[in-house]
């Protein structure tokens, strides 16, 4: 038995729990310190240090029923092993604990969440990128997969090695910010100047006769990059949001790519990393020499492994090494990190008990289940396009494999609705092919009825 399992036991055995002094007791006489030692180091007097002490040996006592002082606390207890009555006394005390400190899963896992689980080698090739001089990072993944908490990290890093760091996200931008390429690009510039806290300077570096593109780079070369002493890491974020204005898109990337070249010729741009974050892969047509989606470093991000799905659910208070429970939620929604983590969430929430979830499973594609606030939002967007909802709902109800347009196809994949090998569409998981079936089938059916010849 370890220290650390006395411990427990004593917080779980206990109304109270524990007080930080008695902790600090039982901690230092296992490792062999006199009470004034301990009076101290903890700053309390050594009177009271003996009284509190006093009273946990004879609560030891009473668990083990014998003697035990603090001269042989651990001769007695290291060579034991804690019964199977104590074990699940820690077990539920753990899973409480847990439940107690919850985080209901929206938005970033935060830096200081045990919630994080890292997907290696994804965390150690960004950091290392980031590292490089004239780096680009492009990370794609449909929604929900965690792309923004590992921008975070990525941050957080480049912050601890002195670099500057800025985060854009297009969706932020008004819509007239895209009426043009001028317009954009001084949003874009006047945006990355207020991040640095720098007085924006945009008609001291922009001249029309060179154009926007031009003007751009000489403004972030001869003035952003050099006022900032250290290296700069830029991050685009929904970098997509702009395929929707193909002259945009067809402007704007190839001049990123242009930054990336200019690294390898000229040392100040070698200051900027870039970071593009994107759901869907781009439907505007580049060559490969202009598109910044064919450089660097590309992280696709994957669904959580078995093994991964595990150490979230110990992360939760649950045990599921020695169960099926890992197999039969994947089952139902694969790797998926959200839809694990809101199951997780919701299993741990009401007590953690293994019956739930078999209930949580059964209910999980209809209107009563756990995710049907996040999946409806889906059947809002898909009943507004008609075209996509036939094509998801041809997906969900095939046998096997179902080949759709490359536009539509990409579209539900940066939904996180299908899985894309080549030019295959499958459901992205058993959960969407049982819910969207039946939500869908109307939709379905209207838009069969409306290609049909009228008579």
């Amino acid at each position: 038995m370890t220290i650390d399992e006395v411990v427990l036991l004593l917080k779980a055995s206990q109304v109270n729990g524990l007080t930080t002094l008695q902790e600090i007791i039982l901690r230092s006489s296992w490792e062999g310190k006199t009470y004034t030692s301990i009076a101290f180091e903890a700053h309390y007097g050594g009177e009271r240090v003996r009284k509190v002490a006093a009273n946990l040996w004879q609560l030891l006592s009473d668990i083990w029923r014998e003697p035990i002082n603090k001269s042989n606390f651990r001769e007695t207890l290291s060579p034991r092993r804690l019964s199977k009555t104590h074990q699940q006394l820690i077990k539920e005390f753990n899973r409480a604990a847990t439940a107690i400190s919850l985080e209901f899963p929206n938005g970033p896992v935060s830096l200081s969440s045990r919630f994080y689980i890292p997907r290696p080698p994804v965390e150690e090739l960004a950091y290392t990128e980031i590292a490089t001089p004239g780096s680009v990072i492009c990370i794609q993944a449909p929604k929900k997969m965690g792309k923004s908490s590992l921008i975070l990290r990525i941050m957080a890093r480049a912050t601890n090695q002195g670099f500057r760091t800025v985060s854009l996200d297009f969706q932020q931008a008004d819509k007239v910010v895209f009426s043009s390429l001028d317009k954009f690009l001084r949003w874009f510039c006047a945006n990355v100047s207020r991040e640095l806290q720098l007085e924006p300077k945009l008609n001291d570096y922009w001249d029309e006769d060179m154009g926007s593109k031009v003007s751009c780079s000489i403004y972030f070369q001869k003035y952003l990059l050099a006022a900032v002493k250290s290296p700069l890491v830029l991050i685009l974020n929904e970098i997509d949001w702009i395929f929707e204005y193909p002259e945009i898109t067809g402007e704007f990337l190839p001049l990123m790519r242009s930054w990336y070249e200019q690294s390898k010729m000229l040392e100040i741009w070698q200051k900027l990393r870039l970071v593009l974050v994107y759901s869907q892969e781009i439907l505007v047509p580049l060559k490969l020499t202009k598109s910044p989606f064919n450089m660097g470093l590309l992280i696709k991000l994957p669904t959580f492994t078995k093994e991964q799905v595990e150490d979230l659910a110990q992360c939760h208070g649950l045990d599921w090494a020695d169960t099926n429970n890992t197999e039969r939620l994947m089952a139902m929604v694969g790797g998926h990190p959200y839809l694990i983590r809101l199951a997780l969430y919701h299993l741990v929430g009401r007590g953690g008990l293994e019956g739930n979830l078999q209930e949580l499973l059964q209910k999980a594609a209809t209107t009563t289940g756990i995710y049907h606030e996040y999946l409806r939002q889906y059947v809002l967007v898909l009943r507004g396009d008609s075209e996509l909802a036939t094509a998801f709902y041809e997906v969900i109800t095939a046998i096997n494999y179902v080949k759709l347009e490359p536009v539509i196809a990409y579209k539900l994949h940066s939904m996180g609705l299908v899985n894309l090998e080549g030019d295959r569409c499958t459901p992205a998981c058993e959960l969407y092919r049982l819910y969207f079936r039946g939500q869908l089938h109307t939709v379905a059916d209207l838009a069969c009825v409306s290609r049909l010849p009228h008579e």
